[in-house]
């Protein structure tokens, strides 16, 4: 028993390192257009664990972090689209990220929904990409229409310069990253 519990900590350990990915930057895809459908694999090591049954935007909500994301997504009008049966990937900002926007900013967007929407729709990537994945990429193209860059360096995952916070965050249409800063989608 006593030479059980080291070797499955060290395989525990193995899995948890193998799906937040590799932390080289080489790589040979450029952008990403996420698959439609991808398997949900633990990441913690232990046996499977049911399926997620709450959506993007029931996840979010439930998550103190995120009421600034779901108020705007609301006034977007987005919260139907990201509690659909189609596979998303959010890169969520939260209320810390959105506490460094300019209050100026966030009120103008709160005034123009159309631009609120893509500002938004910047932070989305069609497809479940969790991070063993999107470690390998460089790029992703966004709802919005726009490529977010991918930059892993040092063990730190940066989507344009927002660091990742956490990852995989699962949810019954997708998967939530966590970022700690507020995406802006190029003019």
């Amino acid at each position: 028993m006593r030479r059980i519990l080291p070797l499955a900590a060290t395989a525990v350990t193995a899995l948890v390192f193998a799906a937040c990915g590799s932390s080289s930057s080489s790589s040979t895809s450029t952008s990403a257009s996420a698959p439609s459908t991808s398997t949900t694999m633990p990441t913690t090591g232990t046996p499977a664990a049911a399926a997620p049954t709450m959506n993007i935007v029931e996840t979010a909500a439930s998550n103190p972090e995120f009421t600034t994301l779901v108020k705007l997504v609301k006034a977007a009008g987005l919260a139907g689209a990201l509690s659909g049966s189609q596979k998303l990937t959010v890169f969520a900002p939260t209320d810390a990220a959105f506490a460094k926007v300019p209050a100026a900013t966030l009120e103008a967007l709160g005034k123009n929904p159309a631009e609120l929407k893509k500002v938004l729709l910047y932070h989305v990537v069609p497809g479940e990409v969790q991070a063993g994945q999107v470690v390998k990429l460089t790029s992703a193209k966004t709802l919005e229409g726009s490529d977010v860059k991918i930059d892993v360096t040092g063990g730190a995952v940066h989507i344009n310069n927002a660091l990742v916070t956490k990852t995989d965050v699962l949810t019954s249409n997708g998967v939530i990253h966590v970022i700690n800063g507020v995406l802006i989608p190029p003019k």
